[in-house]
């Protein structure tokens, strides 16, 4: 019985698409790795200026931008485009993160690791993007529009985590820095994380809501200034500490690059916040402020990353995460 041609010529285009998908981390791999924090990161930023514009509420219910209408109508003006544009990234955010998936799916049994990250970030975006749905559907609630912020800083956190593995060796890893660096990092980690959120909480005290009508959290936002510095500058003095121990991890690491990186991040942050509070909180700084937060915990995460090592390999050494040299394993 003769062969269906519809079907022989679909299975043929199947199996040449699965062959151009990569079998090993590529150019394409990594090109998608890099995509995925880019969005990422975006995507606060454009979500900060849906906030900051007061366009939150520019299409009031969700997933349709109107009860009778999918997409914003031109009686809403410039806040329904905006918060209508910013919907639309989610599927920006879809595709990449799809390509992504779709790159590393022939690797699941050799590089688990990217299999697994790129399944978990696929299935955030339309977490994310309900968490989205249930601001606008609770009137900004600022707690919920502060749970859609951090939903982003997790995303953010695991597209860091993305970048930082397809450039490693794979296998098992073991830590490549002495205990005392790996405990001072954990600590830095934990400040950004409690920096983080206390900004989160301010944001919600302060004035701007997303929409004129939209409910504050109740807190002083002068007192939740002076609050969110105290752990700002700790993690400063802390990363400051974190750098000059840097010099003394394996080069292979690079970690002096990586909490250099940090710090500068760091400065860049206090000297924004500092200037948005001296100048009544312009939208423009106010955005800058909350990609910056982002690019923090992206920058904790590159360092975290490189505390470990791949296990040893070959003739008895050990192949540093980040670099294509090998060098001995210090435990």
């Amino acid at each position: 019985m003769a062969a269906d041609p519809t079907t022989s010529a679909g299975t043929g285009v199947f199996r040449r698409f699965r062959e151009w998908l990569p079998a090993r981390v590529d150019g394409r791999v990594i090109a998608a790795a890099w995509a995925t924090l880019a969005v990422q990161v975006g995507i606060v930023g454009t979500g900060g200026l849906v906030r900051l514009t007061g366009s939150g509420l520019g299409c009031p219910t969700w997933p349709r931008c109107t009860a009778e209408s999918l997409v914003p109508t031109p009686e809403m003006g410039i806040h329904g485009v905006i918060e209508f544009g910013n919907r639309m990234l989610t599927f920006i955010l879809v595709i990449v993160a799809i390509t992504t998936f779709l790159f590393v799916v022939r690797m699941r049994r050799e590089r688990r690791d990217l299999f697994w990250l790129a399944l978990g970030i696929g299935l955030y975006v339309p977490l994310q993007a309900i968490i989205g749905g249930i601001t606008v559907l609770t009137n900004l609630n600022p707690y919920v529009v502060g749970l859609h912020y951090f939903a982003s800083v997790v995303l953010v956190a695991l597209a860091a985590v993305l970048v930082a593995r397809v450039y490693a060796v794979p296998g098992p890893r073991v830590r490549a820095v002495p205990g005392w660096f790996a405990a001072l990092a954990h600590i830095t980690s934990a400040l950004v994380l409690v920096t983080v959120v206390v900004g989160i909480l301010v944001t919600g005290s302060g004035p701007h809501a997303g929409d004129g009508g939209a409910a504050r959290n109740g807190l002083d936002p002068g007192v939740m200034q002076h609050v969110h510095s105290w752990p700002a500058y700790g993690l400063l003095a802390v990363s400051i500490l974190l750098f000059i121990g840097a010099w003394r991890t394996p080069r292979a690491q690079r970690l002096v690059l990586w909490t250099g990186l940090l710090l500068i991040v760091e400065l860049a942050q206090i000297a924004v916040g500092l200037w948005q509070a001296r100048t009544g909180l312009p939208i423009i700084l106010v955005n800058i402020h909350m990609v910056l937060a982002v690019l923090l915990v992206a920058a904790m995460t590159a360092v975290v990353m490189h505390l470990k090592a791949a296990a040893q390999v070959d003739g008895g050494r050990s192949a540093y995460a980040g670099s294509v040299e090998a060098a001995p394993t210090r435990r």
